[in-house]
């Protein structure tokens, strides 16, 4: 891909996200072709393309060939593994969270993509939207954070009335609040507070968690992560305490689409000079080793004990 090319991107996934927010936003890009789709259901995919004058591929490694760069809307269990035989064709890696469920799956997709060469940013939806982007690259730049704390309540779905999203999104409903949104939750909390060095999860009511981090700064932060909130009570917030004071992250967040385009423009400026993306597979990596690790301390806690039994 050459300065003066038009970078040619593939799509790979059929869902709803794929049809709400990547191929609307592959194709009205300027910078971009979106030459093709792929799909685990042909139907689907010939649908996807025809409804952005594309092609639909029905070869996975066909499109690979074909394409400079391509976006990734599948499950993560999925993902990761094509997202590897990409970057081995020599495509360039736009992910979404969370890279994967298996960190050795993650670490695959980071081998491949640095043995080919090739760029990669994970889609954590905040990190690109123009507003907390700026606010999160301001307090990464200040010192003296005492401690932070980020709550996603989803109303997705009410607990124990899930059959809709099983049916829509099969891994939402099984991995819950922990890997769909605590992805967003740690790309806020960690290019602010550092790397995480330990992770303690406890559940709450439906499929809630709620993370307690130690991170390498020395802060500390929490996270409460659900998909399953009662809708009047569902929202999005972070705050941030230290030397300064306390700081709030501001509620605009704007379109996906539109957050998704500039994830396109860092990929291809990553592409372009070799740099690193903030949010590339690497730090999609860490977040899945996180995730697991929080995992891990979900299974391992046993039944609460209650006080006063």
């Amino acid at each position: 891909m050459t300065s003066t090319d038009t970078p040619r991107f593939g799509l790979v996934g059929t869902g709803s996200w794929a049809r709400r927010t990547y191929g609307p936003a592959l194709q009205a890009h300027k910078g971009v072709d979106l030459v093709g789709v792929w799909g685990r259901r042909p139907e689907a995919a010939a649908e996807l393309a025809a409804a952005h004058h594309t092609t639909a591929f029905d070869d996975v490694d066909a499109l690979f060939a074909a394409c400079d760069a391509v976006a990734f809307a599948v499950p993560p269990d999925v993902q990761a593994p094509l997202a590897a035989r990409a970057a081995a064709a020599g495509c360039h890696l736009l992910l979404d969270k969370p890279l994967a469920f298996d960190p050795e799956a993650a670490r695959a997709v980071v081998a491949a993509a640095d043995a080919a060469g090739v760029a990669s940013a994970v889609f954590c939806t905040l990190r690109y939207a123009p507003v907390t982007a700026e606010w999160i690259a301001c307090q990464a730049a200040a010192e003296g954070w005492f401690t932070g704390r980020a709550d996603w309540f989803g109303a997705l779905y009410e607990a124990g009335d899930d059959a809709a999203v099983r049916a829509a999104s099969p891994w939402r409903a099984e991995r819950g609040a922990l890997w769909d949104v605590g992805p967003h939750a740690l790309a806020v909390l960690l290019p602010i507070l550092g790397d995480v060095v330990a992770t303690t999860a406890r559940r709450g009511p439906g499929d809630t968690v709620h993370l307690v981090l130690r991170h390498a700064s020395g802060a500390s932060s929490t996270a409460a992560l659900s998909l399953t909130t009662p809708p009047a009570a569902a929202g999005i917030s972070v705050e941030l305490r230290g030397a300064q004071g306390l700081f709030a992250m501001p509620t605009e967040f704007g379109v996906a689409q539109e957050s998704l385009a500039v994830a396109v423009d860092t990929l291809l400026e990553s592409a372009r000079t070799g740099v690193p993306a903030a949010c590339d597979a690497r730090f999609g990596l860490r977040l899945t080793e996180i995730l697991a690790a929080a995992q891990e301390s979900l299974e391992s806690a046993g039944p609460e004990p209650r006080l006063g039994e």
